[in-house]
């Protein structure tokens, strides 16, 4: 490794051009860590919220953007086992993914499943991590099912609906149009909405209500969402792109058995992502090998152009993961 590398840093808070090209030191790794050579990172929306300061790193991680990268091994850090240098690998990160070489403990990297490559390999984590812990974890989605996957042809989105029809759940999702939609159904959704031409609400409930919706527009969609569940039905929250805020009748949640849940994967601890990052590797990674699942790509940027990166994540045209190529 050089003392220096290349990186995208967050020059003050606020749209996509302060994403800007800097030279900072290659991190070290610290007890149970290991540093990654970066070959591609994922664009996510916590990394626009971070930019406009809306989404702060936790106390001690890196400042710069980036939460999910793939590489090679290139440090291992004191208390490492079962990773060397030089192995492929796929990890969540708690920042840094924008830049060549990134530091992360080594339980939250994943080996890059058979037969794919580090370009497909970075979109796995925070999607995966996400979907995985919400749905099957908070939401406690079973085969047989109905599911509601709101935005179906983001990168959450098209990881949710296939995980949710490999493990046997009947599969419903919106999205913004007839395009999307029509992706949707490819990967798997049952009946895909299209939420600028119908209601959604009367259309999950024609078909007996959603026992789990996996949403992440808040706002006015809250008080809808309670509508379209099935009793005993579960709401998980895990962003609020239309609002943070709603009015809620807690008669219907109470009446009806409903939940309310969510989270946010970045502030948990170290021990909660190795502990889906180990779930994930004997339920999710075999279905990856068999190509039963795979990350749906849109665009790839070179690293020097991560703002126009955001600016094709923020436009909401893309389906599908969008990466930056480091190395």
């Amino acid at each position: 490794m050089t003392d220096t590398m290349r990186a995208i840093e967050i020059s003050e808070h606020g749209g996509p051009d302060v994403l800007r090209p800097a030279t900072r030191p290659v991190p070290a790794p610290g007890y149970g860590q290991v540093v990654i050579r970066v070959a591609y990172a994922g664009v996510n929306r916590p990394d626009a919220l971070q930019r406009a300061g809306l989404y702060n790193p936790p106390p001690g991680a890196s400042d710069l953007p980036g939460l999910e990268a793939s590489g090679e091994i290139a440090a291992l850090g004191e208390g490492v086992s079962g990773l060397a240098v030089g192995d492929a690998v796929c990890a969540l990160l708690p920042g840094g993914g924008y830049a060549e070489y990134v530091a992360t403990p080594a339980a939250h990297c994943l080996p890059v499943p058979a037969g794919m490559g580090l370009r497909e390999a970075a979109c796995l984590p925070e999607t995966f991590f996400t979907v995985w812990s919400n749905v099957f974890g908070r939401g406690a989605l079973k085969a047989g099912e109905r599911f509601l996957v709101h935005g179906g042809s983001s990168g959450i989105g098209t990881t949710a609906i296939q995980l949710g029809r490999a493990f046997g759940a009947r599969v419903f999702t919106t999205a913004g149009s007839d395009e999307k939609c029509a992706a949707c159904r490819a990967l798997g959704a049952e009946l895909a909405i299209n939420y600028r031409k119908d209601d959604f609400v009367e259309k999950i409930r024609a078909e007996g209500g959603a026992d789990v919706i996996l949403d992440m527009v808040g706002g006015d969609y809250i008080p809808r969402n309670l509508r379209a569940l099935a009793d005993d039905g579960r709401l998980v929250q895990i962003a609020f792109l239309g609002g943070m805020k709603a009015e809620v009748n807690f008669v219907q949640l109470m009446t009806r058995r409903l939940t309310m849940t969510g989270s946010t994967l970045r502030p948990q601890s170290d021990l909660a992502k190795a502990q889906i990052a180990q779930e994930l590797r004997e339920a999710v990674w075999p279905l990856l090998e068999a190509g039963k699942v795979a990350p749906v790509m849109d665009q790839e940027f070179p690293l020097e152009e991560a703002a126009a990166a955001h600016t094709r994540m923020e436009s909401s045209g893309h389906i599908g993961k969008i990466v930056l190529k480091v190395s």
